[in-house]
């Protein structure tokens, strides 16, 4: 059910400022969980493409 009684401006304030840092959590959340697909993504081209293409022969030979 709705709220329909008036907050104090305090309450109203502390509400937006909790809102904030959960919203800031959660995009730092979104933020790391692309970061681990794009490294998931990364190791498994790594690990599924032809081996001559990422080390040459010689490529450990200055």
């Amino acid at each position: 059910m709705v709220e329909t009684r008036i907050k104090p401006y305090s309450e109203e304030v502390a509400e937006k400022a909790r809102r904030g840092e959960q919203q800031r959590h959660y995009r730092r959340n979104q933020v790391f969980g692309l970061l681990l697909i794009a490294v998931a993504i990364c190791i498994w081209w790594l690990f599924h493409t032809n081996p001559r293409w990422i080390f040459p022969p010689g490529w450990w030979r200055p």
